[in-house]
């Protein structure tokens, strides 16, 4: 199959949901409902926090970093999708899909990262209660945060670099309506195989360090928790972990359900559709979660409202 080397490629094609062209206008409705959706639950999570003193901690702190990674990690792939569409144009420029993919790996790596940190932020409230805000301190909240957005920018760093090593085939197009790496370096004639090492080594270091971290603190909250006598007490520890809870288990179950998916499926649409879960379906339900599942949010959040509706 003919090759050509990436200084020499100037475009590559997405292929989307689905190439009936009937569906189109459903597709483009749904996508730019979902990024309104994503995007205003997102911001008002962030506009609460900062509007409201009660709210300046650090669980609230990180939850608006969540938040604001949830917002980054949406803009860098529907945007495209919905212009796509509109534009009746599938091409994005192997600049703009490297780039696309590169970012794609920076917030969905920083995500991984925050959660892991909101589940150790969690287990030194409940486990080390008289000591919480000196170990929380605001210079290590923010340590955590840049050290957590080293990691996943030198993770998308390294696949991107041995990408550019990278020659591709004349055919370009990828089934996905976003540069995924995986189906981005199935198009090349190289030999990937270090590629695809590097993918699998650096997912499984990254999921286990995070998983490992968020498990070993539940783990030790869950026991400090059941040595709470009374059920009120046990209760209110308990429910200031269930919002972060339920968004780790939508993140980790939907990518799991993916990588469950492609193992046993040879059909990239499937696997498009299924990459949908994770890539867009969390980040829209992220605010939901912790607005409807925490009082001190659901709280900022009506104040705002209320102050937001006064000045319309």
């Amino acid at each position: 199959m003919e090759s050509t080397n990436h200084t020499a490629l100037s475009e590559f094609f997405l292929l989307g949901l689905t190439d009936d062209s009937a569906l189109q206008p459903l597709i483009f409705s749904l996508f730019l409902s979902i990024y309104v959706v994503t995007i205003l639950g997102n911001l008002l999570i962030i506009l609460a926090v900062s509007s409201d003193p009660q709210l300046h901690t650090p669980m609230y702190f990180f939850l608006s970093n969540l938040s604001f990674t949830d917002i980054c990690i949406s803009t860098t792939t529907i945007p495209k999708m919905l212009a796509n569409i509109q534009a009746q144009d599938q091409s994005i420029s192997y600049t703009g899909c490297l780039t696309q993919n590169g970012f794609v790996l920076v917030f969905g790596g920083l995500e991984n990262c925050l959660l892991a940190v909101m589940a150790y932020d969690r287990y030194v409230a409940i486990c080390h209660p008289l000591r919480y805000m000196v170990i929380m301190n605001p210079c290590h909240c923010v340590l955590l945060i840049l050290l957590s957005l080293l990691i996943s920018t030198v993770h998308s760093l390294l696949h991107t670099l041995m990408v550019l090593r990278l020659s591709f085939c004349t055919v370009l197009q990828i089934p996905h309506f976003f540069c995924e790496l995986t189906q981005f370096i199935k198009l090349t004639c190289s030999d990937a195989l270090i590629n695809n090492i590097l993918i699998y080594v650096a997912a499984f270091v990254l999921g286990a360090i995070s998983t490992s971290g968020i498990i070993f603190s539940y783990v030790h909250i869950v026991s400090s928790v059941l040595r709470i006598p009374s059920s009120e007490g046990k209760h209110k520890a308990f429910s200031t972990c269930g919002s972060h809870l339920s968004v780790v288990s939508l993140f980790y179950g939907t990518g799991f359900g993916v990588y469950i998916n492609s193992a046993v499926t040879d059909s990239p649409r499937n696997t498009v559709v299924a990459s949908v879960m994770y890539s867009v379906v969390p980040q829209m339900l992220n605010p939901f979660i912790y607005s409807l599942r925490n009082r001190d949010t659901k709280e900022a959040l009506r104040k705002l409202l209320s102050r937001i509706a006064f000045l319309v």
